[in-house]
This record gives C-alpha cells, sequence and structure tokens, in this order.
C-alpha cells in the first residue's frame, strides 16, 4: 500500500491548487488598484517649512550621524544676518540622501530636533541610472507654500499626491506616540499644512484634553 501512496502523492498536491481556484482572488491589480497605506507608513522623504517660509532644517547633522545606513549627508551652513534661511545660527546649505542605501527605519525623523526631516506615502521611485536616486535638497525641499517636490513628477510609476498627505511620520516621533500624550500638540506647525491635530487612538480611557500633568 506504501506504494500506492506514493503514487498519489502528487495528486494531492494538485488537489490544493484546485481547491484555490474556486476562491475568490486577492490580488491587487497593481498600479491600477493600490492598498491603503498604514498613517505612519515609512515612504520618501521631505525637507519641511515653517509657516514664514524658513527652513526648518538648521545643518545639526544629526540624521546623518543617527543613519544606520549612512545614506544621509549634510552640510551646514551660517545663517545670512540679513536674510536667514532657518530659524537656528545655521542651515542645511548641502542635504543628499541615497536612496539605494536607505533602508527606510525612520532614525533621522526620530532624531532630527525640529521636525525638519518626515517621511511620506510615496514608495514609487524606480530609476534606470544610479545616480538619479541620490535625492538633493531641491528635489526634497518643499516649495515656500509646502507643495512637495519630486525629480520626475510625470512619471507614470509616481503618483504625486502620495507626497501631499501631510507630514507623514512625523506623528510618530516621541513623545507623540505614547499613550500618555494623547490629545495633546507635540509638533510644531508646518508650511501648507498648518498645525497638525493632536494624535488619537493611543488608548480607550484618555480624553483629548487630558495633559500629562493630569
Amino acid at each position: 500500500m506504501s506504494w500506492f501512496a506514493d503514487m498519489l502523492g502528487p495528486f494531492r498536491g494538485f488537489a490544493v491548487t484546485l481547491r484555490q481556484l474556486s476562491r475568490p482572488a486577492v490580488t491587487t491589480q497593481y498600479p491600477d488598484e493600490k492598498r491603503v497605506k498604514p498613517e505612519r507608513f515609512h515612504g520618501r522623504h521631505v525637507l519641511n517649512r515653517n509657516l514664514d517660509g524658513t527652513e526648518k532644517c538648521i545643518g545639526c547633522e544629526l540624521c546623518a550621524a543617527v543613519c544606520p545606513a549612512k545614506c544621509i549627508y549634510v552640510r551646514g551652513a551660517d545663517n545670512p544676518p540679513d536674510n536667514p534661511v532657518s530659524e537656528g545660527e545655521r542651515f542645511g546649505f548641502v542635504y543628499e540622501i541615497n536612496m539605494l542605501r536607505c533602508i527606510f527605519c525612520a532614525l533621522c525623523v526620530e532624531a532630527c530636533p525640529t521636525e525638519a526631516i518626515t517621511m511620506t506615502h510615496l514608495f514609487e521611485m524606480s530609476t534606470t541610472d544610479r545616480t538619479e536616486a541620490i535625492y538633493t535638497k531641491d528635489d526634497l525641499l518643499v516649495e515656500r507654500d509646502g507643495t512637495p517636490n519630486h525629480p520626475y513628477p510625470e512619471s507614470p510609476l509616481i503618483n504625486i499626491n502620495e507626497l501631499r498627505l501631510g507630514d507623514g511620520w512625523m506623528r510618530a516621533t516621541s513623545p507623540s506616540g505614547r499613550a500618555d500624550y494623547e490629545g495633546v500638540v507635540q509638533w510644531s506647525p508646518s508650511a501648507r499644512t498648518g498645525s497638525m491635530p493632536a494624535e488619537v487612538g493611543q488608548s480607550g480611557d484618555i480624553s483629548h484634553e487630558e495633559t500629562p500633568d493630569g
């Protein structure tokens, strides 16, 4: 009987396939259909501005220091006294991210003291030239009104609207991600998006008006 069981082995495998053929398809027809991304999706980076149009980046290079993939290069420069670029004494004169090295861990977002760098929902960044995968400050920095940029906005692989979904992963930075701070705004306003609302949904028993001090 063992030889008979061996003969049935392949047919048992086909039975699984035939059984699945009768079930509804679960495949998403990408790119015509796209899944809804989580609120804290780790997509392409952007450099934000303050409400007055000045840059949030102060060229401190903490993002480059904390990056485990060493994909960020920042060079700071002193702010011109007559026309300051940022609110601090310095600004990010050079800012580059090598997307071929980036592992999208968002540690740069956590390390930034001014909430200058955040992550969006855009993940479609295919290119046939390796040099095009190095995003410069011109590509990353939003316009003075907060409108995001992209080096290839007309590409069929890029949905530029994914860059316009707000300030991305800023909501997950500490201490905003702690339940004790639910309902308390912990981030600064940004151009175009204005003041982001306080985070909700961390717990079910904390009032939105409650503060950490009670």
